[in-house]
């Protein structure tokens, strides 16, 4: 029901996303953006058991701590998808027929053209989340060009999806202490990293063609608690077939990295009392 209505609100027909592009471009405004708040709910994805994971921990210095994977008992792996400049209209159909949840580390100036169809993403069940304005390499820039990265792209996405994003991957996972002093500054949590790559319609290093690599080098398989980096590209939906397979081979399945996040650091998860 909530799909029906949602795509009664944007105008949206199966594949028809190209002829979305200039829609996209302009701002709804409060009235059509409240109102497709209400129409695309968010999905609630299975929490996991207590006791079956152990949360991540705020950072001593008390700016947002660096997370690459998540320490779990459970024979599950969390995916995330990057970037937004390339769409495929079948990846979302399949997203929600296998009802997978997603995180979505969105570059804002795709909002611009491909607007409408992040929309879909998230009435899907992915959240978005910062990954800049432009994608550069956070580590070469200015404290005010970072800042400027970050908070920017917090505010574009809050202004189109309805919902500032708390957690912040940094372009090739290159930052320093400034890049975590000023997303603290624009709202952000935590940092997620990735403890794999899926390279999907590309080629890593030592991987090949749609390779899959370990971050840690322990082999080829999946660890419980892998947090796997893919990118929105052409072809996206046969390539995230691929990926699914091998994760029911090995005998994983995909979860919501959010709910294994504590709410303080930009997740679902209850936070811990203090000593409990």
């Amino acid at each position: 029901m909530i799909a029906t209505v949602a795509a009664g609100v944007l105008g949206v027909a199966a594949g028809a996303w190209p002829a979305l592009a200039d829609a996209a471009a302009t701002d709804p405004g409060p009235a059509t953006r409240s109102g497709l708040r209400a129409a695309l709910a968010d999905h609630e994805w299975e929490a996991p058991k207590p006791g079956s994971w152990t949360p991540p921990q705020p950072s001593k210095d008390g700016l947002p701590p660096v997370i690459s994977r998540i320490s779990t008992n459970d024979r599950v792996v969390f995916l995330t998808i990057d970037d937004g400049y390339t769409y495929d209209a079948e990846f979302v159909r399949l997203v929600r027929k296998e009802k997978v949840p997603i995180l979505t580390f969105l570059t804002s100036q795709y909002i611009r053209g491909q607007g409408q169809y992040f929309w879909a993403m998230r009435n899907a069940g992915s959240p978005m989340e910062n990954h800049t304005v432009t994608h550069p390499n956070m580590a070469t820039l200015t404290p005010e060009r970072q800042k400027r990265e970050i908070c920017d792209s917090s505010d574009a996405i809050a202004k189109q999806y309805g919902r500032r994003p708390q957690i912040f991957r940094p372009p090739f996972g290159s930052m320093n202490l400034t890049t975590r002093k000023v997303a603290k500054e624009c709202g952000i949590k935590s940092f997620l990293l990735w403890s794999a790559e899926f390279y999907n319609g590309t080629t890593g290093p030592g991987a090949g063609f749609n390779g899959f690599a370990r971050g840690d080098g322990a082999g080829k398989g999946f660890k419980p608690g892998d947090v796997i980096l893919m990118h929105y590209r052409k072809g996206l939906a046969q390539q995230f077939q691929m990926m699914l397979g091998w994760i029911k081979e090995q005998g994983f399945r995909p979860a919501a990295v959010q709910n294994y996040i504590p709410k303080s650091l930009g997740g679902n998860a209850p936070d811990q009392r203090p000593g409990g």
